[in-house]
């Protein structure tokens, strides 16, 4: 499981726990896993210890539309769950704005093409 530094712990801002999540989305807790092991989501652990989903993956009873797509590029890119954790919640210039604000404000490619730019 991977564990996140405190530095990038606290850019993150709101966790869930699986629990939360699976109560946010209205599915059972099993299925939150399901989501975790095929990337749709990604969680890591925390400096204290415990586990936690970013809230910010969430956009009311549903996860936020694209964030899988991403989250398979920056993977296929070689990130490891820390590394893509960070780098979604880290401001980028160029956006403006982190990645994960710009996935939630439905601008996905611009997101997308940053993360394959990392491949090359």
């Amino acid at each position: 499981m991977a564990q996140i530094d405190p530095p990038a712990d606290a850019i993150v801002g709101a966790w869930l726990t699986i629990p939360d999540v699976a109560q946010r989305l209205g599915i059972p807790v099993n299925r939150v896993k399901q989501l975790l092991r095929d990337r749709k989501l990604l969680g890591v652990q925390r400096p204290d210890g415990s586990f936690g989903i970013p809230a910010a993956f969430l956009d009311g009873d549903q996860v936020v539309r694209g964030l899988h797509g991403t989250l398979t590029l920056l993977f296929d890119c070689g990130f490891s769950d820390a590394e893509a954790m960070r780098w979604l919640f880290t401001a980028d210039d160029s956006l403006p704005g982190s990645p994960i604000e710009a996935i939630a404000a439905h601008r996905n490619s611009e997101v997308n093409r940053l993360a394959q730019a990392l491949a090359l």
